[in-house]
């Protein structure tokens, strides 16, 4: 399946110059989503996740049902305050300033294999953080899956050894 076909550029969003990459069609389409979700099932299956983690808001569109396909666990990870127990936080670079992700303390236990789903890598800065966390908690960052990976901002770079699925790739768009 073509999955580029179900995904809307919109040119000059969030501010020109940028080509916002749209999952939401993705998500109308059963075919797609089924689709998506068991090329991502499959890689979390083949690397032996035992829990799934993905970044608001969109990478739970695809984490979630991952995680049901594959039979274990989710962790959302979200910005400050969104997360009503203990949590741990992790912060990191933005081309035009800091940001900062937060999981509960208690998501990941010590020996885990996590995989980390989200919808885009652009940079990679948000994976980088999550993947601190896991490290932090003495868990194995076991592969990272998304949908969509920009090539020229080279992003993959950050991840070193561990797996990595794309979907599907677009260059200098």
């Amino acid at each position: 399946m073509n999955i580029k076909q179900y995904i809307a550029s919109i040119p000059g969003f969030p501010k020109e110059g940028i080509i916002f990459r749209d999952v939401t069609p993705i998500l109308k389409n059963p075919d797609c989503m089924k689709y998506v979700t068991e090329k991502l099932s499959a890689f979390a299956k083949e690397v032996k996740a035992d829990l799934i983690i993905a970044p608001e808001a969109r990478g739970f569109f695809f984490g979630i049902p991952v995680a049901l396909e594959c039979h274990v666990g989710f962790a959302p990870v979200r910005k400050p305050g969104k997360l009503p127990r203990k949590t741990m936080s992790q912060t990191y670079q933005l081309e035009y300033g800091v940001d900062e992700l937060q999981m509960h303390i208690d998501a990941i236990q010590e020996g885990m294999r996590v995989v980390i789903i989200d919808d885009l890598l652009a940079t990679g800065g948000t994976v980088e953080a999550m993947i601190k966390m896991v490290e932090f908690k003495q868990a194995i960052v076991a592969g990272i899956g998304f949908v969509i990976e920009l090539d020229d901002l080279k992003g993959k770079e950050k991840f070193k050894d561990i797996p990595v699925l794309s979907l599907t790739h677009f260059e200098g768009e």
